[in-house]
Order: C-alpha cells, then sequence, then structure tokens
C-alpha cells in the first residue's frame, strides 16, 4: 500500500507529463470500459460488438460527452480537461472533425488523469456517467 508522500510523489510525476500521454492511456482505459460494457449489457457477436463500441469511442460522441460532463466536473478536473484540449496535437484523423478531435482527446486525458492518479471512485463515477450521457444522447 502507498504512503502519502507516494501517492504526493506521484501526482506531482503524472501533473509534469504530457497531457497527450494522459490521453495515450485514457483512450484505451475507455476503449476497454466500453467493450467490457457492452459485452455485460448485450448479447451481440464480435463484428456488431466492434461497431457499436466505436458509437461511444469515435471523436464526435466523446466530443459530446465531455461538454456535456463538464457541470459535474471539479474545477482541477475541468483543468485537465482543458490542458489536454489545448495541448498542440499535428494529428488529426482524416474522418474526424478538428474541434471534436480536440475535445474528445480532452475526454481521453481526463480517464488517463483519474487513472494515473489512482482516482479509481472517480474514474467509475465519470465512466459511468459518460455511458449514461451517450446513451440518452
Amino acid at each position: 500500500m502507498e504512503t502519502e508522500n507516494e501517492a504526493e510523489s506521484k501526482i506531482k510525476l503524472v501533473k509534469q507529463m504530457s497531457p497527450l500521454t494522459w490521453a495515450y492511456l485514457g483512450d484505451s482505459i475507455f476503449e476497454t470500459y466500453i467493450r467490457d460494457y457492452l459485452v455485460d449489457t448485450t448479447n451481440l457477436k464480435p463484428n456488431k460488438l466492434h461497431r457499436k463500441a466505436i458509437m461511444y469511442v469515435k471523436a464526435k460522441a466523446q466530443a459530446d460527452v465531455i461538454k456535456k460532463l463538464d457541470a459535474y466536473l471539479t474545477d482541477e478536473e475541468k483543468d485537465i480537461v482543458k490542458r489536454t484540449r489545448n495541448t498542440e496535437n499535428h494529428h488529426v484523423p482524416k474522418n474526424a472533425d478538428k474541434a471534436d478531435y480536440m475535445y474528445s482527446t480532452a475526454f481521453e486525458g481526463l480517464i488517463g488523469y483519474l487513472y494515473l492518479t489512482k482516482q479509481e471512485e472517480r474514474l467509475a463515477e465519470i465512466l459511468k456517467l459518460s455511458i449514461e450521457i451517450h446513451n440518452n444522447s
């Protein structure tokens, strides 16, 4: 078990990372969460699971979710979103709108940051809320 000093040191290290590193990890965490959710809640075959998962993880869907999540975020989380969204990234997929891609990267950055700083309960809340927002859109 981590001591309080070790946890604080870890948070300092995470804060020094590039927000795109948070997003890199957050992308994987969110996609795994969505796949797990779909396997648990549907009886679809792999091809249809994949197509359904894309509806949650594509840039437009994530951008819509992070915009609606704003009211639920703490000031620190809003700062994480803003830092990630504003980080210079020259790679935008050809099938994504630049603004949507920036917001989706911000969403993934928040997920990665919460994971790396071991805020498991808050991460679970945000992931669950993101599903609810997406399903009610």
